[in-house]
């Protein structure tokens, strides 16, 4: 009663869930690096956040790429801001993850000629985004910093394109190589994201810390997918078990009216042959009762006189 697996319909079948089920494996397990990359970062932030504050000169050099290690590492600059080569980065987002606007990014002179990039804030884009909006000014005079230590962003990593053609002083991307060459002076790898000093009248607006609490939703999708490839061959089997239900009933169903058909013309038979005898005399009985007829005809009719 398994032969119809060998049908067309049941074999293409059979392929499609033999398929699917390493690739929902596969996609599950994927789900779960991600949920183990979300916890090793989380863990990175929150020991970052939480080590003592050190210069920016210990963990990063002109030319060099920040080690993944030392991200959101809280450091300390001292120096002056180069406001002449100020910048902002556009299509970025406020604290409350709605607001465009941009990050107001501006050079802070070390002791020693060299130069950090220094994010100071969120400000609104304004209603003319061809031209330089209003930038709040940056403190003048000698001033230290405190902030997380960012690496340089690529359209690899961040997703964000690299514009070309934008309005004078305007960028996509922080990039301490790209602003190399605007500067004119050798600027540390990476950049601060200020979070101290509070800005005059809290303009611009300071970058939240990172979120490192939330996992997201990566553990329940692997599970998910988990659960849908064990119930590939699952709902396979229902499907078999029911097909073949489905196909020994049909065969029963058969049988059954197939022995009514025969049951009735073995009835019709049977009907035609008892009809025969009464339905009048038989020629025996017949010839019996003209002959009967005959002789009491006989016996009443007068002689038949004799020829001449």
């Amino acid at each position: 009663m398994y032969r119809f697996l060998l049908s067309r319909q049941w074999v293409i079948l059979t392929l499609v869930a033999l398929v699917l089920i390493p690739v929902m494996i596969k996609l599950g397990f994927w789900q779960f690096h991600r949920h183990e990359h979300k916890v090793a970062q989380n863990q990175l932030i929150a020991s970052s956040l939480a080590a003592r504050p050190v210069p920016v000169t210990e963990l990063t050099a002109p030319g060099r790429d920040l080690p993944h290690d030392d991200m959101w590492r809280t450091v300390t600059a001292t120096g002056t801001y180069d406001t002449a080569h100020e910048v902002v980065v556009r299509q970025r987002t406020a604290a409350d993850e709605q607001s465009i606007g941009y990050y107001v990014l501006t050079p802070l002179v070390l002791g020693d000629g060299r130069a950090v990039l220094v994010n100071r804030g969120w400000i609104s884009a304004g209603n003319d985004l061809t031209k330089f909006p209003d930038v709040p000014a940056a403190p003048r005079g000698k001033v230290t910093v405190t902030g997380r230590m960012m690496a340089d962003e690529t359209t690899a990593v961040s997703g964000i394109k690299d514009t070309r053609g934008l309005p004078a002083r305007q960028i996509m991307l922080i990039n301490s190589k790209e602003q190399t060459k605007r500067v004119g002076r050798p600027l540390l790898g990476g950049y601060i994201e200020q979070t101290g000093p509070e800005p005059s009248g809290g303009k611009p607006e300071l970058v939240p810390e990172p979120d490192h609490d939330s996992i997201g939703p990566h553990m329940a999708y692997a599970i998910q997918w988990w659960l849908f490839a064990a119930a590939v061959p699952v709902g396979w089997v229902i499907l078999v078990r029911r097909e073949r239900r489905d196909r020994v009933a049909a065969a029963a169903k058969e049988a059954e009216e197939a022995r009514e058909a025969e049951e009735a013309a073995e009835a019709r038979e049977s009907g035609d042959a008892g009809k025969a005898p009464a339905d009048g005399r038989t020629a025996e009985s017949t010839d019996s009762a003209g002959t009967g007829e005959t002789e009491a005809a006989g016996e009443d009719a007068p002689p038949v006189p004799a020829g001449p």
